[in-house]
Parts: structure tokens; sequence; C-alpha cells
């Protein structure tokens, strides 16, 4: 519903909470807000763009964490791609904070250009994000993603040939480096019914009628794709296949991750040890091999065929002097794999 009126937004919250009840909240997020993390314990910001999705997180988080309210930061971030209408979005979004008491913060990209594309500007709201939220004294950002984001993610990231990992975004609790947190308590509900629940409840929201256009490859996946998917799957809920799928995914991804942490094929100076990782299964050499380069000190951009020649290498024990461009090599000698900086081309600079 687009936003025309301004309601009771105190009242909103109230009654979207007793058609969303917290047991409705994903459990992995239940359970961190439960725990005595430092995440947990400090300011939450929840990031709102005026969104349904976002509005009703905003209002869910304001109705089932009464303790909370004076500690809830609200972000709003302008990437000033949308002109008037962006403008209107933050002001709706000031509002909205305001009537429920909570602290608001909004930013504006003065680098802003029409032609920036989703992972640009993403990269620069969370920047605006995480700054607010380090003055605040906090680690954790709320936000609105739901099942049909989960959906949408799945397809974006099958095109590009991603793992486990990559296919079990986004995750309910999403722990990053620095002890930063970010929350996705709505991945189990589906868009239209946080609409219908925001409108019964008497809630407005912004439309940012951008995410209708084709340019953006999500936009793309979610106008034509997920409406063919679930037309093709009418006699069974798609959506929730789909967070099922998801939910399978991390348990698996998370269960070799702590086997590769048990095995412990890193060693002193990024070298990692091959022999343990003998008659394993392939998806830990990857996983190893994706380990080592983050410790390596490797700085560029393995190529997919770089990286698959790399690991068939080293799951076959063959001696390699690889190539990684101008910086170095990757060495297989015995049983150990290690990087080798390219000393010639330091000498030259």
């Amino acid at each position: 519903m687009r936003a025309t009126r301004q309601p009771r937004w105190k009242d909103v919250a109230l009654r979207l909470a007793e058609g969303i009840p917290v047991e409705r909240l994903h459990p992995a997020v239940r359970a961190w807000v439960a725990g005595r993390t430092r995440s947990a314990r400090g300011a939450w910001a929840v990031a709102c763009s005026g969104g349904a999705d976002s509005v009703a997180l905003l209002l869910l988080m304001w109705a089932h964490w009464p303790e909370r309210r004076k500690k809830l930061l609200v972000v709003h971030f302008d990437h000033r791609v949308r002109g008037v209408a962006s403008a209107r979005d933050e002001r709706f979004c000031r509002s909205l904070a305001g009537e429920l008491g909570c602290r608001y913060r909004a930013g504006r990209w003065k680098g802003a250009r029409k032609e920036a594309g989703e992972a640009e500007l993403r990269t620069v709201r969370h920047a605006f994000f995480k700054t607010e939220l380090e003055r605040a004294g906090g680690l954790a950002l709320w936000l609105g993603h739901q099942a049909d984001d989960v959906a949408e993610t799945m397809f974006m990231r099958m095109a590009r040939g991603s793992g486990a990992g990559g296919l079990a975004v986004p995750r309910p609790v999403q722990r990053l480096e620095g002890g930063w947190v970010r929350v996705r308590p709505l991945l189990g509900i589906g868009k239209a019914e946080l609409r219908e629940r925001l409108e019964e409840a008497g809630g407005l929201w912004r439309e940012d009628e951008s995410n209708l256009e084709g340019r953006y490859f999500r936009n793309r996946i979610r106008t034509e794709v997920v409406p063919a998917w679930r037309r093709a799957t009418s006699d069974r809920n798609a959506l929730a296949g789909a967070c099922l799928s998801r939910e399978l995914l991390q348990e698996d991804d998370e269960a070799l991750e702590a086997w590769l942490d048990e095995l412990r094929p890193l060693g002193r100076g990024a070298r990692l040890d091959l022999g343990v990782l003998g008659g394993r299964p392939r998806a830990l050499w990857r996983r190893a091999i994706h380990r080592w380069l983050k410790a390596s000190g490797y700085r560029g951009d393995l190529s997919k065929r770089g990286f698959e020649h790399l690991l068939d290498a080293a799951v076959l024990g063959k001696p390699t002097r690889q190539s990684m461009g101008s910086e170095g090599f990757a060495v297989i000698d015995g049983r150990l794999l290690r990087y080798s900086k390219n000393l010639g081309r330091r000498t030259q600079k």
C-alpha cells in the first residue's frame, strides 16, 4: 500500500505483532537474542528503506522487544538514483522512527550515479550502516529479507555456480569479522503475507517503482523467473521449499566447515598440509584451498579455471608451480601448498 497518510504507528505495531507473533520469527534469531553475546546485548540498528518488508521488521522489533525500544536505531540510506521519490522515502522513514520514539540516522550518497550497479549500491549502503552502528556502540544490523528474497538469491547464485555456502544465503544470523552480525528474522515469511498482515494492521509503506525495472539482475529474477517458477509449482509451496533447502544447505556448509576445523590443514606461514586432506571428500579440499588463498597474502582474483586447475593438482599431489598473476605463484612441493611472491616484480617496483 502506497504511503499517503500517517497512521498511529504504535497501535499498528501491536496489531501486527498479533498477526505475526514472535514464534513466527526465525528460531536462530530468537536464540541469538536470548544469548549473552556482545552483539546481542548492544545497540540494535534496523535498516529501513520505507518498503513493506523493512517497515514490518521495524514494527515487529518495537512490539516484540519493548525493553529494547530505547536502544533501537533506525538507519536509512538514500542512493539518490530515484530523484524526488527517494527524498519522500526518507521523510516517511524519519516520521515512522519519530512516531515510535526511535533514534534515526539518514545518509545520502554523494557519489550517486544512475548507472551504478547492485553491488556498488549495496557496498555504499552497508558502509553507512556500519558507521552509524559504530557510533551507537552496537554490532547488530537487522535486515528485512524474507522468503521471496531466499528464492531470488538462490536463483542468482545458481547462475554463477555457487556451492552450499553460497546457496545458503541470506542467513538468519550472519556473523562477520570483528563481531559484526546481520540479523534476518523474516526469512520464513513471504512478501505477500507480510504486506497482507501490515495492511490488516493499518500500516502503510513506500513503493520503489525501480524494483519493477529489468535493469538489475535481481529485478529480472524477481519479476520474470520467480513468478514462472511458482506457477509451475502451483501444487506445492515453492517458497517454503526454497527456505527449507536454504536451511539444509547451511547445515551441510557448517558441518563441512567444522570438519575442516578439526583437520587443521593450514599451518604456519599459510602452508597447506595436503597430507592431512588425503582421502577426504573433494569438498574439503576445495574449502581448504579457499582458506589458504585468504591466508596466503594473495590479493588477486583467481579465475574459476585457475582454481580448478590448482585444486586438481593438489588432490593428485602433483608438483606444481602455477602462476597467480604478476604477484606470485602457487607452489606444490611434496605434501605442502605454499604461496611464493614474485620477488622480481618487487625489485622492479
